[in-house]
């Protein structure tokens, strides 16, 4: 039986980024506080590959699994 893994690892982590971020908006330099956004946009782009590489991997799996009945 498959269960779902724990993400209170992850939730932690990721809250701990966006507060850290967040603190860093708010940061004297320029380049500080321009990094922030440029960070957020680069976060979001790997959660979407991973989602993507998520729904990529179970494609395959259900492909197997249909070959393998054969």
């Amino acid at each position: 039986m498959f269960t779902r893994p724990d993400e209170t690892y992850n939730n932690i982590r990721k809250r701990s980024l966006e507060q850290w971020l967040s603190e860093m908006e708010q940061h004297s330099d320029v380049a500080v506080r321009g990094g922030v956004k440029l960070t957020r946009e680069y976060v979001e782009h790997l959660e979407n590959e991973i989602l993507r590489l998520k729904q990529e991997c179970k494609l395959k799996d259900e492909y197997l699994k249909k070959m393998s009945k054969r």
